[in-house]
């Protein structure tokens, strides 16, 4: 005689082969749905997941917007002569720009703590200048300069940060139109 109760079944010719009824999953009898019953859709999750990225996707296109615009706008710095500044002094304001002119004879100073005050000139046009900084080693009177600052207030004085030397006689033969050498360097050498 045989023990198990279910081989016995097996082994009886008149009785079912032993087939049971597939085990429900550890989910269904919980009380939650088969496995191939779907969930119903929620109708605003899809709206609603894409109107989250849309409005990353405009968060981050406004970002590289504003990026691009500050990056272009603080490298542009304008270039004008002395009198194209004076020209157009009331448009320029206290924006940054590049002056062009030739230093003065007789108008640099050492103002102390690196700070040096002179006038350029050009077409006529003469624009007072306080840089901050030691100015290059071949600064001096009747060399071209340009200078990198802005006006200050609403006068015509020039505050500057960076100056740049020209080789006068060179730079001079090269942009003729651009830098006039005032008449009291005209005689003598320049540069």
């Amino acid at each position: 005689m045989i023990d198990d109760p279910e081989s016995a079944d097996a082994l009886d010719p008149g009785t079912d082969s032993g087939a049971r009824e597939p085990a429900q999953p550890a989910r269904a009898r919980a009380g939650r749905r088969p496995r191939g019953q779907d969930r119903p859709q929620r109708p605003w999750a899809r709206p609603r997941t894409t109107r989250r990225l849309a409005a990353v996707g405009v968060v981050l296109l406004a970002a590289i917007g504003f990026l691009l615009y500050k990056g272009l706008t603080s490298a542009l710095v304008y270039f004008k002569t002395a009198n194209e500044a004076i020209a157009a002094r009331s448009q320029l304001g206290d924006s940054t720009f590049q002056l062009e002119g030739v230093v003065l004879k007789g108008t640099v100073r050492q103002l102390g703590g690196g700070r040096v005050a002179f006038t350029v000139a050009e077409g006529g046009a003469e624009i007072p200048v306080v840089n901050d900084g030691e100015p290059p080693e071949l600064f001096g009177p009747g060399i071209a300069v340009v200078v990198v600052g802005h006006f200050v207030g609403s006068t015509n004085d020039f505050a500057s940060d960076q100056v740049l030397v020209k080789h006068s006689q060179q730079y001079i033969a090269a942009h003729p139109t651009r830098v006039t050498v005032p008449a009291q360097y005209t005689g003598g050498t320049v540069g």
